[in-house]
């Protein structure tokens, strides 16, 4: 009893290093990065070094619970020999296992890690400098120990760089938006605004484009007059113009140009010569991502650009605003008068025009049908169905019921949409 009284201290002494183990894992994989950056900006040295430390993760992680596994065991194997010693036999390890698993689960793992959840930025700044030390002292054990994992997992196929960050940093954006916003702590229209700017490098501007068939163009052969009152009609800022056939763009005319050009000719429209207010038309590949498309358009101050394939045929054009409109949602101002193309009926379905993209339909509606297949909603159900449906066909798939309402040629024009809350049964 009495070798077992001396060892006390001992043991509660290495169950409270574990302790402070155990808080530092949990404080500093919960801690804020981006509280941590600001406060390291502000020049707060604990938040450096926390910064320091979440920078290789897996090292200090590693480093952590080597040290944590270390007291663990040797609290555990000192309580053995004594209890071996007061209780003889297969009972003395047995009590010995007992009281450890309570001890060490209750006062080495649960408190300390609750609290560090609870204050997971003031844990981490608190207990960074020493948990960096270790993190230098047992640097090379862990190293050696990564390098040894990683061998084993080649050994099943599974090829894991030294350097492989292990979190994503957009794919962690992502999922603490999606986590706030399922608490209620972020709206829904915010959500749509954070993840559309995620989504700008993962997307290209074939997705957002006007395509070639909705594309408002004038003849360039026409006469100023005839042009001016195209222009006027058609509602834009820019208008392409081509020569011989509406592909064949040989330049695009600003409404400010030509407005200034009638200025300078005193009201003479006719004076105007349209080939030295036209500018020239900008191509771009359908493949370039939005993200590189937003900054060039923001490079070369313009906000118009024409969308070519890979043989140099018009796709279609993009514009600053359609890219915008990927994070902000649809911009409308006086002169726009396209309907939306979303309809819902009372019965809980919807009709839905075929061009309207599905991005803009799962804004509309909080729905999450996939688009990585297509970009309109007539596109999904081409892509569903592997073949373009006759009027009155119905198809059911990602939990909702489509009906085709009107087909013009080749193109599904309007479909109604039950959701899968609301559809009867097929």
């Amino acid at each position: 009893m009495a070798a077992l009284m001396a060892l006390a201290p001992v043991v509660f002494a290495l169950l409270a290093a574990s302790a402070l183990f155990s808080a530092a894992e949990t404080a500093m994989t919960g801690a804020s990065r981006a509280r941590m950056h600001q406060l390291d900006r502000d020049g707060d040295r604990a938040a450096r070094r926390v910064n320091r430390l979440l920078g290789d993760r897996e090292m200090m992680i590693g480093a952590v619970l080597l040290g944590n596994n270390i007291f663990n065991i040797l609290a555990t194997e000192l309580a053995s020999s004594v209890f071996a010693k007061v209780i003889p036999g297969a009972w003395g390890v047995a009590a010995a296992t007992a009281v450890m698993t309570v001890l060490i689960l209750v006062f080495a793992e649960i408190l300390p890690k609750t609290i560090a959840i609870l204050r997971s930025d003031d844990i981490a700044r608190l207990l960074s400098a020493p948990t960096l030390l270790v993190v230098k002292f047992f640097g090379p054990i862990i190293f050696g120990v990564q390098y040894v994992v990683r061998r084993t997992l080649n050994l099943f196929g599974v090829q894991l760089g030294m350097e492989m960050d292990v979190l994503a940093a957009h794919e962690e954006i992502r999922g603490a938006v999606e986590y706030h916003h399922a608490e209620g702590l972020v709206e829904t229209h915010d959500r749509w605004m954070l993840g559309g700017v995620l989504d700008l490098a993962e997307m290209d501007v074939s997705e957002v484009m006007v395509h070639r068939n909705a594309i408002a163009t004038v003849d360039a052969d026409l006469s100023p007059r005839e042009i001016l009152a195209e222009t006027l009609d058609s509602g834009h800022s820019r208008l392409p113009l081509y020569r011989d056939e509406p592909e064949n763009i040989v330049g695009v005319l600003h409404n400010k140009d030509l407005l200034q050009a009638i200025a300078d000719a005193d009201g003479q429209i006719e004076a105007i010569d349209m080939a030295a207010i036209i500018r020239e038309p900008w191509f771009i590949p359908e493949t370039t991502s939005l993200k590189d498309q937003l900054s060039a358009f923001l490079k070369r101050r313009t906000h118009f650009a024409l969308v070519v394939d890979e043989y140099g045929a018009l796709q279609g054009l993009v514009t600053l605003e359609d890219i915008l409109e990927e994070i902000v949602g649809e911009i409308e101002d006086e002169h726009d008068v396209a309907p939306t193309g979303v309809h819902p009926a009372e019965d809980g379905s919807v009709s839905v025009d075929g061009a309207v993209t599905i991005r803009d339909l799962n804004r509309a509606l909080n729905w999450d049908l996939p688009d990585d297949e297509a970009v309109t909603v007539a596109g999904l159900l081409i892509h569903e169905a592997r073949r373009i449906p006759e009027a009155g066909q119905t198809f059911s798939f990602h939990d909702h019921r489509f009906t085709v309402l009107e087909r013009k040629v080749n193109r599904i024009t309007k479909l109604r949409i039950w959701p899968a809350e609301t559809r009867e049964d097929d």
